[in-house]
């Protein structure tokens, strides 16, 4: 983790960045101000002009982590189309690309204890994402039962419960939590597992 420098162009971003290489090296608590500045190149004072402390850098670093999952999970949901098994299976499987790809802002957004709701501009963000999902989890619902169909809300956030415990039980190195099978296939057979107990798909569809 070396220090970035700020020369010129945007130094709320520079910060932003600097956070974000402190909370990978050093989890969300595990740094000052006067560090993240210091990575930046620039006076602890200059923070203040962009930020109230280390947690308005955190929400902001989550609050641009759920736009980039975001996008992530539209495209992923826009990749399965026509099908909505497909695309429904895509954003499970973007839940843990993500992780792994933008590690800082999957900490600040899931494990720093920054509330979603902290301000207009993080919630926004996150309601985004989770509408992909929902969008996701409606779409393929249609194909139960009204009668035994999980409202899509339910349906997506059991998805979303799964992926974060495969993401930080096994795809995150913690430690004694080595699993035998790649974060990738233990997300797969576990989808695959609960669309066959929802009937759709069948005993010898998918993982």
């Amino acid at each position: 983790m070396g220090k970035r420098g700020y020369h010129h162009g945007n130094l709320r971003q520079a910060l932003v960045e600097a956070a974000l290489d402190l909370i990978v090296a050093r989890g969300p608590a595990g740094f000052t101000v006067s560090e993240a500045a210091k990575q930046a190149g620039v006076t602890p004072a200059a923070v203040y002009r962009h930020f109230d402390g280390r947690e308005d850098m955190i929400a902001e670093s989550a609050r641009q982590g759920y736009a980039i999952f975001a996008d992530v999970m539209q495209y992923a949901y826009d990749s399965g189309q026509p099908s909505a098994l497909a695309a429904f299976e895509a954003t499970g499987r973007a839940y843990l690309a993500f992780a792994r790809k933008y590690p800082g802002h999957y900490i600040a957004m899931f494990e720093s204890g920054i509330s979603v709701n902290r301000s207009p501009e993080l919630a926004a963000a996150a309601g985004r994402a989770r509408d992909v999902l929902e969008r996701a989890a409606r779409d393929l619902s249609q194909h139960i039962p009204e009668a035994r169909r999980p409202p899509a809300a339910m349906f997506s956030a059991h998805i979303w419960a799964m992926s974060h415990g495969v993401v930080e039980l096994f795809a995150r190195n913690s430690p004694g939590r080595a699993s035998p099978f790649p974060a990738e296939d233990l997300l797969e057979t576990g989808i695959g597992i609960y669309l066959r107990g929802l009937g759709l798909i069948g005993p010898d569809d998918g993982t």
